[in-house]
């Protein structure tokens, strides 16, 4: 008996070990497939630079359409910049620094421009109450100006409107 179950066991291991190479051989040449392919896609150019390139100028034939153009085509640009006034806000007693001092500017178009100095008032009030609101470690945190900066691009957007707005350039962000 004990000659008969010595081939079984001797075949029950090695079954085993291989149904758990199985995956490891499929997913390895898999991943050979995808690189090929890749390095293939690539080398064509099917992907890469001039294919984005390719892609966008198909793109902004629609979206000539659905935004109004803030660059003319000759060159010359339609950009103006609405200086805002300098903000101070007080950060509270949890944090390492006092006061933040804020100064941006809003990037428009020619058109917009007397619209948007008119609503400055509002602007500033959006400003304030969301810079008041901010706890100090979102300011003193490293990426913390890039988040207020999208944060307060977007509530501009909902006040002035997308098209009045292209971007909000920060000028001073200084804590002390």
């Amino acid at each position: 008996m004990s000659e008969a179950s010595a081939p079984e066991e001797a075949s029950g291991p090695e079954t085993a070990s291989g149904k758990s190479r199985k995956p490891l051989l499929i997913g390895l040449v898999l991943a050979l497939l995808g690189g090929g392919a890749g390095y293939f896609a690539v080398s064509s150019g099917m992907l890469g630079p001039e294919a984005v390139e390719a892609g966008h100028q198909s793109d902004e034939t629609h979206a000539e359409s659905a935004v109004p153009p803030m660059y003319e085509e000759d060159g010359t640009s339609d950009v103006r910049f609405v200086e805002l006034p300098q903000l101070v806000v007080s950060l509270g007693p949890d944090a390492t620094a006092r006061h933040l001092r804020f100064t941006a500017a809003i990037e428009t178009n020619t058109a917009s421009e007397a619209e948007v100095a008119q609503l400055q008032p509002r602007i500033l009030d959006v400003m304030n109450g969301y810079l008041r609101a901010l706890e100090p470690a979102d300011i003193e945190e490293p990426g913390g100006l890039f988040l207020i900066r999208g944060q307060l691009t977007r509530r501009l957007q909902l006040v002035l409107g997308e098209d009045r707005m292209r971007d909000l350039l920060v000028l001073e962000f200084v804590l002390n």
